[in-house]
């Protein structure tokens, strides 16, 4: 296993394996989501826009396994900045986590937590920002697609010290496996002080 820090344009020649992952696993519940190689790589292309993103790549061989990136909330979308300027945050102190995967053979063995310190280490190296922030989907308890034995990270958030921020909500679109066309799904938006 090997781990790997990438920044701006540095990430970009690894952006075709990040979407596969990004796919892969948010396959499963609870996104669910539906996605395609030429939308992940556009998305996937504005951490190679931003000198101050990151992006934590897990390799098992040659093969990504598992990745986390974060960006300045400046740098992030419109999307993803509306919450916290519509509830008066500075969104230059905030910085935002992207993704945390894992492949399933590769989860529960540490590489999420080390995901979190990788990310959180890089906002505070950078020295301007008060938070770290991220969102999540929210889907009912009782959602049809959930599977059995399925639980929640919250836990594994808080141990990272997050807390949700009910104040901070948004809406995002995709489109769910079983779905014919993209719908707004509830996302929450958990942080932790720098």
């Amino acid at each position: 296993m090997q781990i790997e820090l990438y920044h701006g344009a540095a990430i970009e020649p690894h952006i075709a394996g990040l979407a596969r992952l990004r796919i892969s696993v948010f396959r499963e519940f609870p996104y669910l989501y539906d996605g395609t190689l030429d939308y992940e790589q556009r998305y996937l292309a504005t951490y190679t826009q931003s000198a101050d993103s990151l992006c934590v790549i897990l390799r098992s061989g040659e093969m990504i396994v598992g990745a986390a990136t974060g960006l300045p909330l400046a740098d992030e979308t419109a999307e993803v900045q509306a919450p916290f300027i519509a509830a008066g945050w500075d969104v230059g102190k905030v910085f935002y986590f992207g993704e945390s995967l894992a492949m399933p053979a590769f989860r529960g063995l540490g590489y999420g937590k080390r995901f979190f310190a990788e990310r959180v280490a890089h906002a505070r190296q950078l020295g301007r920002f008060d938070w770290c922030a991220f969102c999540a989907i929210q889907r009912p308890d009782d959602h049809p697609r959930q599977p059995p034995g399925y639980y929640p990270l919250h836990g594994l958030w808080r141990a990272q010290g997050f807390d949700r921020h009910p104040e901070l909500r948004t809406e995002f679109n995709w489109q769910d496996l079983d779905e014919s066309a993209p719908s707004a799904k509830p996302m929450a938006f958990w942080l932790k002080p720098l």
